[in-house]
């Protein structure tokens, strides 16, 4: 999760775990799906974007352009990123950039994180329109490797951490609605973000028969998720009823 003041009040923002595809199951539990289907469509509270799933992995990547924020008086929030596990599993090990709004005002910033470990925002400087990666590796023995970079400014950072427990479920390259301790945050309308050269164990993650996950929660259509593009891109759009 990642921490977002909210007036007076700190809130928990939980990036590590989407509602149920197509279930009514508990606040911020993860992602469950059929592990004898293929390629198929989803629906999701907080994500929309493509997973990988029905395997074991140990790498994945990609490129998006950093969504602007369309803000208004209200307080909305919005995180693009890519992450092994979290779908189908109890952690998640992810990094990314967030595009929030807070008094009218965008606010820009990347992040890592090693649910059930606290979030950590970096000082790597983020604008609208820059052209980003990130990447998470593991040996599967419990160390990851977390890089983002800017590739407009040139500036990166690279962490390593340690999870023994991660199960190494999904693979995944998604738009997200943030939660916060009363559930599912206001989504940022951030237009469209693209999402580019997406690979998985050194594979395009087409080859993988992904799940496509859009993003609906109370019969509202929150993101919408493009088919992908040789195998490796994709975008996914806002909406609002």
């Amino acid at each position: 999760m990642r921490k977002v003041l909210i007036g007076a009040a700190l809130v928990l923002v939980l990036a590590a775990f989407p509602a149920a595809a197509g279930t009514s199951v508990a606040a911020h539990a993860p992602l469950r799906f059929d592990p004898n289907k293929k390629i198929s469509q989803s629906t999701s509270s907080n994500w929309s974007g493509y997973s990988a799933i029905n395997g074991r992995y140990t790498s994945v990547s990609a490129s998006w352009k950093q969504p602007a924020a369309s803000c208004t008086s209200a307080a909305t929030y919005s995180s693009f990123w890519v992450g092994l596990d979290g779908d189908g599993s109890n952690t998640v090990e992810q990094t990314g950039t967030s595009a929030d709004c807070s008094g009218g005002v965008p606010k820009y910033y990347a992040w890592y994180e090693m649910y059930p470990k606290f979030p950590v925002n970096l000082s790597l400087p983020i604008s609208a329109g820059d052209s980003i990666s990130g990447s998470v590796t593991t040996d599967a023995s419990g160390r990851f490797t977390l890089t983002i970079t800017n590739l407009r400014t040139g500036q990166s950072f690279t962490t390593t951490q340690t999870l023994k427990k991660a199960r190494l479920a999904s693979a995944e390259a998604i738009a997200e609605a943030p939660s916060g301790s009363g559930g599912v945050l206001p989504l940022t309308n951030f237009g469209t973000a693209s999402f580019s050269s997406t690979m998985v164990n050194g594979q395009a993650i087409g080859n993988f028969s992904p799940d496509r996950i859009d993003m609906v929660s109370g019969g509202t259509t929150k993101a919408t998720t493009s088919a992908l593009s040789g195998g490796t891109s994709f975008s996914v759009t806002w909406k609002h009823s």
